[in-house]
């Protein structure tokens, strides 16, 4: 081939990318070049590394330029859940195989700021934010106990990006509006958040959370007790300028004690919530839910998904993927009394059975986030380490073809 007609074929392929990419919806995510698929796995957060202890809590997009966001929290001084905390965040342009230098989304100036919950508005294709906050000298237990200030205790908070994650806006104070005044614990996710496509409610933006409330008056217990701790939701229905409450899980009766949650939206409209059951007495550690709704009620109150005894009290992510007939997939440790062998699960029923899809490594594991980078591909974000369970964060590129059966 001439010097002349290889220029020519080169120019033909970079058009028809730049096409595909004109075309994609808002949020979807357009097929990187060739080049980068030569990779399936890679490690954006190493503990010990740029001026943290440890890297926890991962949480990932794919922007509508195909961009690739990787979030965590930075623990500088340890690998505890209350300290200096930032939130933090990488970016990668070939799906997931290199990644950008470290830039701090919100800094923790000596505080704990942590669950990041971001999701791409499908209307601007803004990168919103949602992020908790405490101060630095307060533990959660000490929280539940009702022994903080209002200013020391759990708020919540908002950032956009409108230039592809380059850059955030300050967080902005949304507690006001989205947490009950009996409530003390507080968090976001942690994890990627939804933005509705069907229905009544399109383009609305919903973030599941979880909090917990103070005991009734008069009762001996201190707050502290699992059987306090209840999901909801919040949404915002503008691109998250403003933010209302939406269910509320408050039956608060030990059984099934509903904590850290993701969601993702069925094909037929419904909104499908999964649970981790912070040592509630019903036999399971997964709950789940669905709403009708918006995420403005539950169908039915949280109960224990029995297809997914293998999972232990972890965090765990939730995706559907794009497709009439494409399946739910679930993420998460496989070893009940551990956290341990990160494995995804598919349902080709909407949450009713799972069926564990693959095994990805038998390695120590805990908590994960699942992206779709395009229909043939999806990628997990996920907490892993040989000798120790929060030695890295790794991103795993998985075929979809190997999680179909």
């Amino acid at each position: 081939m001439t010097v002349k007609r290889r220029l020519a074929a080169s120019a033909a392929v970079t058009g028809l990318l730049t096409a595909l990419t004109a075309l994609a919806a808002p949020g979807t995510a357009v097929a990187a070049p060739p080049a980068s698929r030569s990779c399936t796995s890679s490690v954006p957060y190493t503990a010990g590394q740029d001026g943290y202890d440890t890297y926890r809590i991962p949480a990932t997009v794919t922007t509508r330029a195909g961009t690739l966001l990787a979030f965590a929290e930075g623990r500088r001084n340890g690998a505890g859940d209350t300290d200096n905390i930032d939130v933090v965040l990488r970016r990668s342009h070939d799906g997931g195989c290199t990644w950008s230098a470290l830039q701090v989304v919100a800094s923790g100036d000596g505080d704990t700021r942590g669950n990041p919950a971001p999701v791409v508005d499908p209307r601007t294709g803004r990168i919103v934010l949602l992020t908790s906050y405490n101060s630095g000298a307060v533990t959660e237990a000490q929280i539940m106990r009702g022994e903080a200030t209002p200013e020391q205790s759990r708020r919540v908070f908002v950032q956009t990006s409108g230039d592809n994650g380059r850059h955030f806006s300050a967080p902005r104070d949304i507690t006001a509006d989205v947490k009950l005044p009996n409530w003390r614990w507080y968090a976001t996710g942690p994890g990627h958040a939804l933005a509705l496509r069907h229905g009544p409610h399109a383009g609305r933006l919903v973030v599941p959370a979880n909090h917990s409330t103070a005991p009734p008056v008069g009762s001996p217990d201190t707050g502290q007790e699992p059987r306090y701790y209840g999901a909801h939701a919040l949404y915002s229905d503008n691109g998250g300028l403003t933010w209302r409450m939406g269910f509320i899980d408050d039956s608060y009766d030990g059984v099934d004690n509903a904590n850290e949650s993701l969601a993702a939206e069925l094909p037929d409209g419904r909104i499908y919530f999964t649970s981790r059951d912070q040592n509630g007495t019903s036999v399971g550690n997964r709950l789940d839910s669905y709403s009708s709704d918006g995420a403005e009620t539950l169908d039915r109150p949280y109960a224990v998904q029995p297809t997914l005894n293998d999972v232990p009290v972890v965090q765990a992510s939730v995706l559907q993927l794009t497709g009439r007939a494409a399946p739910l997939l679930f993420s998460g440790p496989s070893v009940p009394t551990a956290r341990q062998s990160m494995a995804v699960w598919r349902s080709t029923n909407g949450g009713t059975t799972f069926t564990k899809a693959t095994t990805l490594s038998t390695q120590r594991a805990a908590y994960s986030d699942l992206v779709q980078l395009s229909r043939s591909r999806v990628g997990l974000l996920y907490e892993t380490g040989v000798t120790g369970t929060y030695e890295t964060i790794e991103f795993r590129r998985v075929p979809v073809d190997d999680l179909l059966g």
